[in-house]
């Protein structure tokens, strides 16, 4: 009996565990809800509502990017500097229109992500090491483009920045269609499995044949052309543009985000639904912690208690 007992204690621990690891995300975001709904005065207020996405949609869109990498069992440290780079970009092109001047920045940010892919697939550098020299680089280029604060008064930027569709702001409908891009592109294409196939097992990917270089170099594209985007929607909400402050940070919010969604830091696997509710869970930590009226340094410490938590839970998970 006592014997029977013992083993029943392991497997439920297991399955707390495992249950833990697939849905605690979504929990703790529930609870943040339940707590902030009887606490926080307003909360529930749709004025409320609107700014928490709207902040929350740049780090979606940057922890997107940076699932696809984590997912090769990658990093990249260099997002906030994309980020600022775009913003200076987009304040020194925006003369030309904004379409010429979103060009422009895409075109710097396709330029930092193959940097950041040959460096990891063809010289052979780890990934920390690489994307940490485009980190500083970076900045220093959007420092060097731009060294300070410029307001900027575009119309059409405005509108980017507030606009949006029957009560929704464009923000909000980016950030999601983007995600929705991800997840089929993971889930659908042949890319997306070859990239769980390489963050799996590398060497066996490139056993069996699959384009590892390529496919590699193109997933750090990506992610800098989705720190871009956040970067020019974030300098479009602020109507002003800040290569100083831009992107301070994102990069561990990103990496936050995605491991707490779900997604293991050795690759083979993606959670982009996870992904989006790490963010969210972010997002609604720091704002709780604002709102009443704790110092910035408790959502560091709290952001840190999350992460820990998280791999923590994901132990054990492994690969495919």
């Amino acid at each position: 009996m006592a014997e029977a007992a013992l083993k029943t204690v392991p497997l439920d621990k297991a399955r707390a565990l495992q249950w833990l690891q697939k849905y605690g995300v979504y929990a703790g975001v529930a609870l943040l809800l339940v707590v902030n709904i009887a606490i926080t005065p307003h909360f529930l207020s749709a004025e409320n509502f609107r700014t928490q996405a709207v902040q929350v949609a740049p780090v979606i869109i940057v922890a997107l990017g940076m699932a696809l990498v984590i997912g090769t069992e990658g990093v990249d440290l260099s997002v906030g500097a994309v980020m600022a780079l775009a913003a200076s970009v987009t304040a020194l092109y925006l003369g030309y229109g904004l379409v010429p001047a979103l060009l422009v920045v895409a075109v710097f940010a396709a330029a930092v992500g193959l940097a950041n892919g040959a460096l990891v697939a063809l010289v052979g550098v780890q990934p920390i090491v690489a994307t940490l020299a485009l980190m500083v680089g970076g900045r220093g280029v959007a420092l060097v483009l731009l060294p300070q604060l410029e307001d900027l008064r575009n119309p059409q930027l405005a509108s980017l920045g507030s606009g949006d569709v029957l009560g929704i702001p464009y923000l909000i409908l980016i950030a999601a269609a983007l995600a929705l891009l991800v997840a089929f592109v993971v889930r659908r294409t042949t890319f997306g499995r070859q990239l769980l196939a390489i963050g799996d097992s590398r060497p066996a990917a490139q056993l069996a044949g699959l384009p590892v270089r390529r496919v590699l170099i193109l997933v750090y594209v990506i992610c800098a052309l989705l720190a871009a985007v956040a970067g020019v929607l974030a300098t479009a909400r602020l109507q002003a543009s800040d290569p100083t402050s831009l992107g301070n940070l994102m990069e561990l919010s990103a990496i936050t985000a995605v491991v707490v969604g779900g997604t293991p830091l050795t690759g083979g696997r993606v959670n982009i639904a996870g992904t989006v509710a790490g963010a969210v869970l972010i997002q609604l930590l720091t704002a709780t912690l604002i709102k009443h009226d704790l110092p910035p340094s408790w959502t560091q410490i709290a952001q840190a208690v999350v992460i820990v938590a998280a791999v923590y839970a994901a132990r054990g998970r492994g690969k495919r």
